[in-house]
């Protein structure tokens, strides 16, 4: 297969995979990228409809149960996360590159569905610098920062499962690496 077609990344918490879509969306305004829904609290500055679709638990439980969503999970033992299937469909049917920025469960769900997809690792550059970034955000308790390190603990032993590996060192030039990948249509590990 060439070209435009779907990307998976996927990675552990606070590795800065929102943040690396963040900037795909900005420079590279031809990638369709997928807004996930979720039952979390939108933190401050998130956009309901641009960072996600902030549902509560019956409207979330009416997608599971039409099949509308491509995959979904329970992340960090307490809020859901799911991607809507029918804009996913919709973007590769018109041909344009696309990704998915979900986590490592919703990630093997598509890989069963949709095989042909490149699933992409988004990796820190250190155990040392996720810990910095996820505290450096401030957006957590310390209980709930504590439950997202023990999920980046097994996350990170994942990193075998992808086909492609991209460290972020830096968010611009991850982005770059990523928006590369998608339109090359190629997979050389980073």
């Amino acid at each position: 297969m060439t070209g435009n077609r779907l990307v998976v990344l996927a990675g552990p918490t606070a590795v800065g995979k929102g943040t690396v879509a963040a900037a795909v969306r900005e420079e590279h305004p031809d990638v369709w990228i997928s807004v996930s829904v979720t039952t979390r609290r939108a933190r401050p500055g998130e956009v309901d409809g641009v960072h996600y679709h902030f549902v509560d638990d019956a409207a979330f439980d009416r997608l599971v149960a039409g099949g509308e969503l491509l995959e979904w999970a329970v992340v960090h033992k307490a809020a859901r996360y799911g991607t809507p299937r029918g804009p996913v469909v919709t973007s590769l049917e018109a041909g344009q590159p696309s990704l998915l920025e979900i986590d490592l469960q919703g990630a093997r769900q598509v890989r069963e569905t949709m095989p042909e997809a490149v699933f992409v690792f988004l990796k820190p550059p250190s155990w040392d610098e996720l810990v910095r970034r996820l505290v450096g955000r401030g957006t957590e308790t310390a209980e709930e920062r504590e439950r997202r390190l023990e999920t980046a603990r097994a996350e990170l032993a994942a990193e075998p499962e992808f086909d492609v590996t991209i460290v972020n060192h830096e968010v611009h030039a991850a982005a770059d690496e990523l928006v590369a990948l998608m339109k090359s249509g190629t997979s050389s590990s980073a």
